[in-house]
């Protein structure tokens, strides 16, 4: 799969069941749930992938949106619109020490509310064909 850097690249999740204000009573509502590639820290700035930095697993992307209605928190995490990680990835390809993540990665929205997974890849050059 593609490896995953800055330049681009989306991570998306559903369910993230978040607590949504209604009458008479809050209910909870599942939403979908986006975390976007570029804003991504920390990457790993002297691994450059077609000009951007690469990413391995010990990236975050602070912000997450989508469930930006549930104000009342998630179920799970107790969280709106929180962070998202990585934790599957290529496992014998080590940038800065911490293993590759690329296209297909799963991954944690929103804290860990939501499971999700890399679905729109950062780049389409540089392939990561580790198990």
């Amino acid at each position: 799969m593609f490896a995953n850097c800055q330049l681009m690249g989306t991570d998306m999740g559903f369910p993230d069941v978040c607590i949504t204000p209604a009458a008479p009573s809050p209910i909870p509502v599942p939403y979908p749930n986006i975390a976007m590639g570029p804003m991504a820290i920390p990457n790993c700035p002297s691994i450059l992938i077609m000009g951007g930095p690469a990413h391995n697993l010990g990236t975050t992307i602070p912000m997450t949106n989508g469930d930006n209605s549930g104000v009342l928190l998630g179920v799970a995490s107790g969280t709106v619109m929180g962070p998202s990680r990585h934790l599957t990835g290529a496992f014998t390809v080590l940038l800065m020490g911490m293993p590759a993540s690329r296209l297909t990665s799963v991954s944690l929205q929103n804290s860990t509310n939501c499971p999700g997974v890399r679905t729109v890849p950062s780049q389409t050059l540089v392939l990561l064909l580790a198990p």
